[in-house]
């Protein structure tokens, strides 16, 4: 089984990561930028308002995909993009375009994307609403969950003890009964 890890500059550049890079290299997942600093790119209420411009915006992905470099993944390796907090406007992805890569975005339906929440916050789910949403939405969707592009955050902070990440094995065993496949967005998206 494969999946499609999108990190941030940042993330590439930590040392205490290298190890999960290369082997999540070595297993032949793939790994894709998130943007350098995962910048807000437009305004929550005002999409079509920006809050970069696009000398910032190229500028800050173009170091996500040098650090990338140096971890030995090539900018035409990992032509899909997942743009931070998964939001952008048209300007985004005109210029995503422009630098010959593609934005993707998660396919909507599931709360899969709320795993990062804490019980402080007022969007807060927790783990087992996430897993209910996932199986509820396979259920009642016309194609359930063929070609869905499913984000889980690699990791939550500490203030969420209900860690999404651990229900992973057995949504994915329960799906896999269901005959789904799992494969690496570049492979999705290309077929």
């Amino acid at each position: 089984m494969k999946a499609s890890f999108f990190f941030t500059g940042r993330f590439y550049r930590n040392t205490a990561f290298t190890t999960i890079i290369q082997q999540l290299k070595k297993n032949g997942h793939y790994l894709g930028a998130h943007s350098d600093q995962h910048l807000l790119y437009c305004d929550w209420v005002k999409r079509d308002s920006l809050l970069v411009t696009k000398q910032q915006f190229t500028n800050d992905l173009l170091k996500n995909y040098s650090a990338m470099e140096k971890s030995g993944i090539k900018k035409q390796q990992a032509p899909f993009f997942l743009p931070p907090y998964e939001w952008y406007n048209d300007s985004i992805a005109a210029w995503t375009k422009q630098l010959n890569l593609q934005l993707i975005n998660y396919t909507p339906g599931t709360r899969s994307h709320a795993d990062y929440t804490t019980p402080k916050m007022k969007n807060y789910v927790g783990s087992n609403d996430i897993a209910a949403s996932i199986t509820a939405y396979e259920k009642d969707a016309a194609s359930g969950l063929n070609g869905f592009i499913l984000l889980v955050h690699i990791g939550a902070g500490p203030d969420r003890t209900d860690k999404f990440y651990h229900k992973l094995p057995e949504l994915i065993m329960e799906l896999k009964k269901k005959g789904y496949e799992f494969v690496r967005v570049d492979e999705l998206l290309t077929h």
